[in-house]
């Protein structure tokens, strides 16, 4: 048994090492009192780096704990780890191949794909954040900081269609337009390509705000909210304001599912950076 002294945990990793260290702390959980500190060694591509590290391990008596997606890596770190009498635990060699096994497929000898899937949802989850923060027209200091900008009268879908798109990492910011109040004037301190206008057709506005008012027990409601003069008023100003402003481009969401819309918004961006690939290309 070894005496109660700091220890060192080297962990080898073609990626960051999260994983690797994750599951050691997890592990080392179960044996209270010991006193261990890690070294990640991240991004580890080839046999010098290897013979290295084994090298340091190997004179202070390290325990060397490895995630390492190449065969040929893992089994020269094997090979090593008996002539430098190292002790070493493969986190990922065992799992890939019963995968392989189960699969009747080889894996893909690419390393790092991990940390590219939590990259991924790290961005999605900043921008969900940054959605729920610039909702409804709050926080407009930062709306500079958002990929989109939807604009709509109320009930024209601009939350669940923030929220849909936040899903794929883009972070957006809604405001709402309303007739008697004043215009905000940071959307005009932006680049206005970020704006995205929302519109739809009147009847089916009055419906969907009647809904909204028996929903919350007010149907007895005798404001404009749902008043036909008014809702066909408000709709004529907001369509003249985006014909004005001829960059925002206007997405009608009658009768549309939150998706259409969505992907409608998406293949433009697309498309966007498409042609300035293709200016930049020139």
């Amino acid at each position: 048994m070894i005496e109660n002294k700091k220890l060192k945990i080297i962990i080898i990793s073609d990626g960051t090492g999260e994983t690797a260290t994750a599951v050691s702390r997890a592990a080392i959980t179960q044996f209270p009192g010991r006193d261990v500190y890690f070294t990640r060694y991240k991004n580890v591509r080839t046999k010098d780096q290897i013979e290295a590290i084994f090298t340091e391990a190997a004179v202070h008596h390290d325990l060397i704990i490895y995630t390492i997606v190449s065969p040929d890596l893992r089994e020269y770190i094997s090979t090593l780890s008996k002539e430098k009498h190292v002790r070493s635990l493969d986190l990922l060699g065992p799992t890939l191949t019963a995968f392989a096994n189960y699969f009747e497929q080889e894996p893909s000898p690419q390393p790092g794909l991990l940390h590219a899937i939590n990259d991924d949802y790290f961005q999605r989850v900043a921008a969900m954040e940054f959605t729920l923060n610039h909702d409804d027209g709050r926080n407009l200091e930062s709306i500079h900081l958002a990929d989109i900008i939807l604009i709509g009268v109320s009930r024209t879908s601009k939350t669940p269609l923030a929220v849909y798109l936040s899903q794929h990492g883009i972070k957006v910011c809604n405001i709402p337009l309303v007739k008697e109040t004043s215009f905000p004037k940071e959307l005009f301190e932006v680049d206005q390509r970020k704006i995205f206008a929302l519109t739809i057709d009147p009847h089916a506005l009055m419906e969907i705000r009647k809904k909204r008012l028996n929903r919350i027990g007010a149907s007895n409601y005798k404001g404009d909210y749902a008043d036909e003069k008014y809702v066909l008023e408000e709709l004529e100003w907001a369509n003249q304001l985006f014909k004005e402003n001829k960059r925002w481009p206007v997405f009608n969401v009658t009768n549309k599912a939150i998706e259409e819309t969505a992907a409608e918004i998406l293949r433009l961006i697309q498309m966007r950076e498409t042609n300035i690939f293709k200016q930049t290309k020139k």
